[in-house]
């Protein structure tokens, strides 16, 4: 089975259509094929040895149009496209045609002699030339034995003014001086309708046209993302010093290549800093406000800003392999596919027009066998027939899933599939990984203690010990020169600098022999033991689940160190955030059980699995699973992706290993637990909006269809609360693009 192919697909006008293509699409041997009339696409996976086109062919067969995406634009698209655009000015003309029929025949004080004629004369380009939209799709719909809710549309209008035709040319109605008023139910049916046809028209491309407007819109994230980047790079050539920085478009930027970022300016892809210190703003990206520092060595994102100094960075990724082109891409697959609750709606869009084609028969058949008039019942069976158009249901879940995938991309939230919905609203257990998810990941010093009676003070410690770490490249090392530079200034030189691998190091500073390492490594090699006052702090530093450091210099031991992995600062407000969701949080790590404790209780996790290896994380998951949770995983490293992928709901942290991001449900560009809570938020708060939106569609379908059989809805209303209950679907959907994300300082107070 090859990739997904996406195509975009013209002419589809309702649900019906992408159902109908879909059905049609997965009758190719070996296919398998989703299409999303939200977004007039489908995605279709081929087996071997089956052309795209074979797939364009079958979709141009059922009566749609169907090709290749084209390459995202260099300059931003426009507000509307083409379709859109056309079917504005088909609203526009047909409103203009329409509202001096509807006027004429609403109110008997404007109907002067022959009115009818004029009515007609205006309302014939709307009936044939507004409605064609809908006569066409009908039309295609008849040749392949289906109906469709445009099928509806078209024989509601058709059926309006045909009579209206009938009555005018062979009917009383052409008279001079026929007068008519308007009426709500059926009880005063009038002899023609050509302010139903021309009404209903009118609502109907008002409707498709808010509802385009609409998926314009709510495809406004995926669009801007694609338009982040930058447009052109100064790139570096030739050899220093004598390199030139010449300009030149993105796209003829390759792997390798070296440019220049200036204060302000974008960075242009992805890469590694060369040269030069700055802070990045990455929140176009990922949300987070505070700008990142980057100096040589550090990576850099496509899109981000430069906020400072002038950097030059190696690109390492370019076109289609950045992080922009990636989350794009998530995007989209997010917005293209369907939620598990979608697949009631499209089988009831399957089922719906014949069962209303039924009703409507039957309506008329029945006021007539009741003794109505031909007129009344004609009325009741236009008006079910208008008002059963399901376009809100078929709109219900695709204009959620855009609105919400959308605003997650913006808050650096990336959904891998709508079916990512229906986990989130069932998980009960969220196991987090600690190092890199819960903590940064990265080691800190956290405290000095200091032997009695030595008389050396605490900055001398970190003084001496800061310095002879200076060579070091461990991660502790690393650790305490930060801490000693942070908190007594410059360090002094260090030379003779030895390091005993996984032990500790020595060095000469200022005449004396120092040494910074493991405890029992300075009692083993160098005979220098802890005095009482050291032992106890060493003993409580171990207790906290820290690491210990001894210090000693001159044949003594000076002080202990506390280093420890940071826990971010925002971990116990998500843990409690989480706690709020009715979720039950699971510190999984392979650290040692007194350090992850210590972590636990500083973020308020109860429950700890401990120096559990990357193997047993699975089995850890599987056995929360077994006793009847539904559990989600969030990790960042290599050894968490199986853990990932066997969660019913995998969520990574951005920052973390390809191979994790990969093996994730969803993947967060913000390395921070908040987003977890955001995006269980707003998963849940788009599953909500989308029930939401079944129900009332339901609703509207199930009371209004009562009403027209029954002969209680005019067809001009009727029309109007059907094009209504579309742009109610729609707006109900919009309203995720308010969603805000967690404040760390609101949960806090």
């Amino acid at each position: 089975m090859s990739a997904p192919v996406d195509l975009v697909v013209g002419g589809m006008t309702c649900a019906s259509c992408a159902a109908r293509i879909e059905k049609k699409l997965n009758r190719l041997p070996g296919v398998e094929a989703t299409v999303n009339y939200a977004t007039d696409k489908a995605t279709v996976r081929l087996p071997e040895g089956t052309s795209i086109d074979d797939a364009i062919a079958t979709i141009e067969a059922t009566g749609y149009t169907a090709h290749l995406p084209a390459p995202p634009a260099a300059e931003p698209a426009s507000e509307l496209d083409a379709d859109t655009l056309a079917l504005r000015r088909r609203l526009l003309v047909s409103t203009l045609l329409a509202i001096p029929v509807t006027v004429l025949s609403m109110v008997p004080a404007l109907q002067f002699t022959n009115w009818q004629w004029f009515a007609l004369m205006l309302a014939a380009p709307v009936a044939v030339w507004g409605a064609w939209p809908f006569h066409r799709a009908a039309w295609l719909n008849a040749r392949h034995g289906a109906a469709s809710m445009d099928t509806l549309i078209s024989v509601g209008v058709l059926a309006a003014f045909g009579w209206s035709l009938y009555a005018l040319f062979f009917g009383d109605a052409g008279m001079a001086g026929m007068t008519m008023e308007l009426s709500f139910g059926m009880t005063g049916a009038t002899e023609i309708y050509l302010e139903v046809a021309a009404a209903v028209t009118v609502f109907i491309l008002a409707g498709r046209y808010f509802e385009a407007r609409a998926k314009t819109r709510s495809g406004a994230a995926l669009l801007a993302l694609v338009n982040l980047g930058a447009k052109d790079v100064a790139v570096l050539r030739g050899k220093a010093p004598n390199a030139r920085e010449l300009r030149i478009p993105i796209n003829d930027l390759v792997a390798g290549d070296v440019f220049v970022v200036r204060p302000g300016e974008k960075v242009a892809t992805d890469g590694v800093v060369v040269d030069g210190a700055s802070a990045i703003d990455t929140s176009l990206l990922t949300g987070e406000t505070v700008p990142v520092e980057v100096g040589p060595g550090d990576t850099v994102v496509g899109a981000t800003v430069n906020s400072g100094g002038r950097l030059t960075v190696r690109a390492t990724r370019v076109g289609a392999d950045t992080e922009l082109a990636r989350i794009g891409r998530l995007v989209e697959q997010a917005q293209s596919g369907k939620a598990p609750v979608q697949r009631l709606a499209d089988r009831v869009s399957a089922v719906f027009v014949p069962i209303v084609f039924v009703i409507a028969l039957g309506t008329l058949a029945t006021w007539l066998a009741l003794g109505a008039g031909a007129e009344q019942a004609f009325t009741a069976a236009v008006a079910t027939l208008i008002i059963a158009c399901p376009c809100a249901l078929g709109l219900a879940t695709p204009t959620a899933l855009l609105v919400g995938t959308g605003r997650g991309s913006q808050l650096g939230i990336l959904l891998r599939g709508p079916q990512i919905l229906e986990s989130t609203r069932q998980v009960d257990t969220i196991v987090l990984d600690k190092t890199g998810t819960v903590t940064t990941g990265r080691m800190a010093l956290h405290g000095v203690h200091i032997a009695a009676g030595v008389g050396v003070a605490e900055a001398e410690v970190l003084r001496l010990a800061g310095a002879a770490e200076a060579g070091s490249e461990h991660p502790i090392g690393v650790a305490i020169v930060t801490g000693a530079t942070d908190r007594v200034g410059e360090l002094p030189a260090a030379t003779a600098f030895v390091s005993a691998k996984g032990f500790g190091v020595q060095a000469n500073v200022d005449g004396h022999l120092v040494l910074v390492g493991r405890p029992r490594w300075l009692a083993d090699d160098w005979q220098v033991g802890l005095p009482t006052e050291l032992a106890e702090a060493l003993a409580t530093v171990e207790a906290d689940g820290q690491t210990a450091v001894a210090v000693a210099w001159d044949g003594a031991a000076r002080g202990i160190l506390a280093v420890a992995d940071e826990v971010k600062p925002t971990s116990a407000v998500a843990v409690a955030q989480l706690v709020a969701l009715g979720l039950t949080p699971v510190l999984l790590t392979g650290d040692n059980p007194t350090a992850a404790r210590a972590v636990a209780d500083q973020v308020g996790i109860r429950e700890v699995f401990a120096g559990v290896l990357p193997a047993d994380k699975v089995a850890r998951v599987r056995a929360l699973q077994s006793a009847g949770h539904v559990v989600a995983m969030v990790g960042d490293g290599v050894n968490d992706a199986a853990a990932l992928a066997a969660a019913d709901l995998g969520i990574a942290m951005g920052t973390g290993t390809d191979v994790a991001i990969e093996a994730s449900d969803i993947t967060l560009v913000r390395a921070d637990l908040l987003a977890v809570v955001d995006a269980i938020r707003l998963s849940r708060r788009t599953l909500r909006i989308i029930k939401s939106n079944l129900f009332w569609a339901f609703a509207y379908n199930v009371a209004a269809i009562p009403l027209a059989a029954l002969g209680l809805l005019n067809p001009l209303i009727a029309g109007a609360a059907m094009a209504l209950s579309s742009v109610f679907v729609v707006s109900n959907s919009l309203r995720l693009r308010g969603f805000r994300p967690a404040a760390p300082a609101a949960a806090a107070r």
